[in-house]
């Protein structure tokens, strides 16, 4: 029996994207989803925002978010998850810097108020974590008690070493915390300075009163 000769492959380009590709063009979709959710919840509230106007302003439509989110809820927590990660990497960067607890003190006053610069910060301060459902509310609240504890662990060692002034630790970190949080209410992107230079005037005015200059 003769064999049949097999079949040359014809050339032809994938419909398929790479995993790669795909995993990419998903995240790029999420994020998009989520800076367009973000900029509503601020702008008109997070209760007044619904899914239809964020799938308007993504022109897709409301079943294609369920895609990448299962629900406003979910959103709400990844924009506060975000806007945690801005801080903590501040945080984390400072813990890492050789200095004292005054010059720690500084740069984590400096990268909080970058972040209450920012969209994703501004959602922390600015939308009520109260419309979270009891879990997602605790988890969120845990990353808030992180940077509390950062401030507080720095103001500790500035006193500790002398650049710091014996001082309330704790009253301290929540004046310090709550004049940079106001940050993310009054800041406006085209505002006469910028959210650097706004972050070096606090770094600043906000540790002025307990500097150890002695």
């Amino acid at each position: 029996m003769t064999r049949s000769k097999s079949r040359k492959v014809p050339d032809i380009t994938s419909p398929w994207e790479p995993f790669e590709d795909r995993r990419r063009a998903r995240d790029i979709k999420r994020e998009a989803v989520l800076r367009v959710a973000v900029h509503l919840f601020l702008e008109q509230g997070y209760d007044r925002t619904s899914l239809n106007e964020v799938a308007e302003r993504l022109n897709i439509t409301k079943p294609a978010l369920y895609n990448y989110f299962a629900n406003k809820e979910e959103i709400l927590v990844e924009c506060y998850s975000l806007g945690q990660e801005l801080s903590e990497g501040a945080l984390t960067r400072m813990r890492e810097q050789d200095g004292d607890g005054l010059f720690r003190l500084r740069g984590l006053i400096r990268g909080h108020a970058l972040t209450m610069a920012q969209d994703f910060g501004q959602c922390l301060v600015r939308i009520d974590d109260r419309v979270l459902s009891p879990e997602a509310r605790r988890e969120v609240r845990a990353g808030k008690r992180l940077i509390d504890a950062g401030f507080r662990a720095f103001i500790s060692e500035g006193i500790a070493d002398g650049s710091i002034r014996p001082c309330d630790v704790k009253l301290t970190a929540f004046a310090i915390a709550g004049a940079l949080n106001w940050i993310g209410h009054w800041i406006q992107p085209d505002g006469d300075r910028s959210p650097e230079q706004i972050a070096d005037e606090m770094a600043l005015r906000l540790t002025e009163g307990i500097a150890n200059t002695a």
